[in-house]
């Protein structure tokens, strides 16, 4: 890099933070993300608690655990674009004051409805907070090698978060009444208000047109109604359901009326011309790919550490810790590969090491081999990490600044849908595969064989009321056939993951830094010194 290139950069760095160490900032916007992460899977330990409290009803149930998750990823681009307009420190502010009230109520709540509301809330809070760290980072970090650090560090800490959920719930578990899992994001939420009040810069795009409201509307009602479809799929519900085909239906369509509107206006809500960019599109490829491909095995994974080797929640917590570790290492190593190596063989490696992380997990049987997992959930971890570093950091880098907050939405949405379909996708192909082993088990009757083949835990509990030999025999032929499903489930996700490995290879082979630092228009030195003075 040249000298001139070099001080352009350092100017931009002092305009960008100016007010606040930009690494202060990025503390900040970690504490925000780690908030977030924490509480998509607090709650997951504390069903039980909850149901014995509440005795919520079935459906009650799946609304409370499902609600955030289905919220968060319907508003992430009305409150994504949203930011880019108003000011995405707002946004973000605004969605701290949210997230800290709604915690509140869902710890206090004393009915089923009240919890589910509370939950909806949270979701709400979360979908502002989500996109406007990436779009603040974004801002404040215009130097690509700096930003790709920062994104290393902010994705670790996603890793941390996503981990940390189940312990954390546990130990407030064993102290507490369930509403503490809840209760702990106050404090937290107290000091980072007036914290990021004071530290985080404000910055919006450029406010041309008016803001399209109806636009929004769409693109969260379509996300709606897919997400809701996607994880009633996930869950087990049959296609022609009519609670699971309905919002499919209307939710895509709703996204295609979404789209059409946005080719037509003049000042769109999401410039769909940013998918234009090969290195865009490609990117948020890579990013449902990943985690279509993953996401699945988590909860798969799951069950085979507890039902198949007979692990207890804890120590199933500490098994996939390594995983864990090893993302964060990633997420930390990132900005050092993606110099060395550049974006095209990053996501590759990231892809193909993944999916080698896979093909070794097909050596696990019925018998524990903590060796072997330990091996294959550190590859996992890392090569995952990888891939969704390298993803994340090029469709950043690809925006516009003033469109960072819809990209970090686009980012995340693809994330949640990602998700969503791979649990679907892969359960599917799991319970394809666990079923036939359980048709024709000697001595067990017809109706139990198919009340077994829903899933292990049912087949377990089948297996106690059958009792003798033929409880004995059902509950073998059911672990036998989970494990041939999972070693099945395996090899379907490698071949999604080195599809994914494919469709990197449209990646630039480069990290352009110096073309990144020219696109950037630099402030004058007069209003630099006066955006120091004003701080």
């Amino acid at each position: 890099m040249s000298g001139t290139t070099t001080a352009a950069a350092a100017l931009r760095r002092r305009a960008a933070g100016a007010g606040a160490n930009r690494w202060v900032v990025l503390v900040v916007l970690c504490v925000s993300l780690l908030l977030v992460a924490v509480d998509a899977t607090v709650l997951h330990v504390a069903v039980p608690a909850v149901t014995e409290d509440l005795r919520p009803g079935a459906i009650e149930l799946l609304w409370i655990v499902d609600i955030y998750p289905l919220v968060c990823a319907s508003l992430l681009i009305l409150f994504g674009t949203l930011g880019d307009r108003v000011g995405r420190r707002r946004v973000l502010l605004l969605g701290y004051g949210l997230f800290g009230l709604a915690s509140g109520l869902a710890a206090l709540a004393h009915d089923p409805q009240v919890l589910i509301l509370a939950r909806a809330l949270l979701g709400v809070g979360g979908a502002m907070i989500m996109p406007a760290t990436l779009s603040i980072l974004r801002q404040v970090f215009p130097d690509r090698r700096e930003r790709a650090l920062a994104i290393g560090i902010w994705s670790a800490v996603a890793a941390v978060g996503a981990a940390v959920g189940p312990l954390l719930g546990g130990f407030l578990l064993e102290h507490f009444w369930w509403g503490s899992v809840f209760l702990v994001n106050i404090p937290l939420m107290l000091v980072s208000l007036p914290v990021g009040r004071l530290l985080l810069p404000e910055s919006k795009g450029d406010p041309k047109g008016p803001w399209d409201v109806i636009g929004a509307l769409l693109a969260a009602a379509g996300l709606f109604g897919v997400v809701l479809g996607v994880k009633r799929l996930g869950g087990g519900e049959p296609v022609a359901s009519l609670f699971t085909l309905v919002p499919l239906v209307l939710g895509a369509a709703m996204l295609i009326l979404f789209v059409r509107r946005q080719r037509r206006r003049t000042y769109p809500l999401v410039d769909l011309k940013m998918f234009a960019r090969p290195a865009f599109s490609t990117s948020v490829g890579c990013i449902v790919l990943a985690m279509l491909a993953l996401v699945g095995l988590e909860l798969i994974a799951a069950q085979y550490l507890q039902l198949v080797l007979g692990l207890s929640p804890l120590e199933t917590g500490l098994r996939l810790l390594p995983l864990t570790f090893a993302a964060m290492a990633s997420g930390l190593a990132g900005a050092r590969m993606l110099r060395r190596f550049g974006p095209r063989r990053m996501v590759c490696a990231g892809f193909c090491l993944t999916a080698l992380a896979v093909v070794v997990l097909t050596a696990m049987g019925g018998e524990d081999n903590p060796g072997l997992l330990l091996v294959g959930f550190v590859l996992l971890g890392f090569g995952l990490e990888t891939t969704l570093f390298g993803a994340y950091e090029s469709m950043l880098s690809e925006a516009p600044q003033e469109q960072a907050g819809g990209a970090a939405a686009i980012g995340e949405t693809s994330y949640q849908l990602g998700a969503g379909i791979g649990i679907a996708l892969l359960g599917s192909v799991m319970n394809a595969a666990y079923a036939p082993g359980l048709s024709a088990v000697s001595g067990v009757p017809d109706s139990a064989s198919t009340a077994a083949s829903h899933s292990l835990g049912e087949a377990y509990e089948v297996a106690g009321q059958l009792g003798g030999s033929a409880g004995a025999a059902l509950q073998h032929a059911a672990r036998n056939a989970f494990v041939h499903g999972l070693h099945v489930t395996l090899l379907v996700s490698a071949g999604l993951l080195l599809l994914g490995a494919a469709m990197a290879l449209r990646l630039p082979r480069t990290m352009q830094c110096e073309a990144d630092a020219e696109s950037v228009e630099l402030p004058k030195p007069r209003e630099v010194a006066e955006t120091r003075v004003s701080a």
